[in-house]
């Protein structure tokens, strides 16, 4: 996200550390590159100028010297990039039953969000449902109930109901067993009064703990507009900015919304379900300048495995009984973080580390066929795979019966010693409690080394 904006704030960064003075020729330099920066990523022309000027007056005063002044300025850098990007907004969820109601225009991708968002506390012990109360779009309803059964999340639709109102009340009920509830409503073209009227008539009955406005990241400045109607109209609590991943003009909608104090909840980075994390400015800004971010990829991997998952391997791991079942299963959990890609930027001395195009994202093919070799096992073999190394035969009956060479068999055996290592790397850490900085680097530096980045 946002990569040519990183790349260029690094550089300007890099220009102001290595610089021996700091003359007029060179702050107009970097005050140049930073603005082509900023406004390339559809950052308000006041916002780019208030920083350069703020950048020009420091770099320039006679009474901050040498080092001192270089250091002073790539603070000053950093806490006014963080400020546009506004304040840290926690989404912080009430001990009793949480109702949290989605709004937003077409195309913004409430839906998806619903669903990400649902898997995301589900992920987290949170015993989760969605409701469709979108009566307008045909589609809505039948899109929801295939995201929802995808991903294992209870749902409660009425494709022939054409109230919305009508479709609350017949679940309130059932919904009552639920610690939260999210709530897909209508979207139209624009925030016009038949909307806000429905929006209104929903809000008072369902009398939702948050209302979070949905809009995606590609329409930039825009966003302010879009964010104080919606406030203005609905009350609403938050704002969750989707496809981060696909634009430029992600930085407008982000510093639109700071101005507009609608507080960003959530952005997603991408398509597929684990795609959806915390908005939080100053790792944000520490991604973007190849600091990366260990608390996101933590939260990452929260996502990606439950806790029930993560204690079993932990268990696993502590007996020294981790079998082929569990290796598929890891490398599964490592593309629905992201991949390396996404991963190896959110940690520290990793981020310009140069991966092989589709590392992770090429693996279904092989995962597939890792899963035939395995029905070919023995349970003995599938939890004990060490027998199977210096047994040719054994190798060759596997590979026989699922189909496959017997390279393909070695290469699973290889994946399972690779993943063993690296998470022993891990000093048999508890998943579930995470890792600290240094233990992270030094067992993804290893799995990078393995896949020869």
């Amino acid at each position: 996200m946002l990569e040519k904006l990183g790349n260029i704030l690094k550089k300007t960064t890099d220009k102001i550390a290595n610089a021996i003075f700091l003359d007029k020729n060179l702050v107009d330099s970097i005050v140049r590159d930073l603005q082509r920066a900023l406004i390339e990523a559809d950052i308000s022309i006041s916002l780019v100028k208030e920083i350069s000027d703020k950048i020009k007056k420091t770099a320039l005063d006679e009474r901050i010297k040498g080092i001192e002044k270089k250091e002073h300025l790539i603070k000053l850098l950093h806490e006014e990039l963080t400020k546009i990007l506004g304040k840290y907004k926690q989404l912080t969820l009430k001990k009793t039953q949480n109702k949290i109601m989605l709004l937003g225009l077409y195309g913004a991708g409430k839906t998806t969000t619903i669903s990400k968002l649902g898997n995301y506390y589900a992920k987290r012990g949170k015993k989760v449902a969605l409701i469709g109360l979108d009566v307008h779009r045909p589609a809505a309803a039948e899109q929801l109930k295939q995201l929802a059964e995808k991903n294992k999340l209870a749902y409660f639709i009425d494709k022939k109901e054409k109230d919305a109102l009508k479709i609350w009340k017949k679940y309130e009920k059932d919904l009552k067993k639920y610690d939260l509830i999210l709530i897909d409503t209508a979207g139209r073209h624009t925030l016009d009064k038949d909307l806000i009227k429905e929006i209104k008539s929903l809000g008072k009955k369902i009398d939702p703990t948050e209302t979070i406005l949905v809009m995606p990241a590609d329409i930039g400045q825009a966003a302010k507009k879009q964010a104080s109607e919606f406030k203005d109209a609905l009350k609403i609590s938050g704002v969750i900015i989707t496809r981060m991943d696909s634009t430029a003009k992600g930085g407008g909608a982000l510093t639109a919304c700071a101005e507009t104090n609608a507080g960003v909840y959530f952005i997603a980075t991408g398509e597929k379900i684990n795609d959806l994390e915390e908005f939080k400015p100053e790792s944000f800004l520490s991604r973007l300048l190849g600091m990366g971010d260990l608390e996101a990829l933590m939260e990452k991997i929260k996502s990606a495995t439950n806790n029930a998952q993560q204690n079993k391997i932990q268990k696993k791991l502590e007996e020294g009984k981790l079998s082929l079942e569990d290796v598929i299963e890891q490398v599964k959990s490592m593309g629905d973080i992201g991949g390396l890609d996404k991963i190896k930027s959110m940690i520290p001395g990793l981020g310009n580390a140069k991966i092989p195009e589709g590392v992770l994202e090429n693996q279904e093919a092989k995962i597939a066929k890792w899963e035939h070799i395995l029905k070919s096992m023995t349970n003995e073999e599938k939890e004990n795979p060490e027998t199977l190394k210096k047994q040719t035969s054994r190798i060759n009956r596997i590979a026989k019966g699922a189909g496959v060479n017997n390279t393909d068999v070695r290469a699973l055996l290889k994946q399972y010693d690779m993943l063993n290592e690296m998470l022993k790397t891990g000093n048999n850490l508890d998943m579930s409690k995470g890792m600290n900085p240094k233990q992270m680097q030094k067992m993804m530096k290893k799995f990078g080394k393995k896949m020869r980045f």
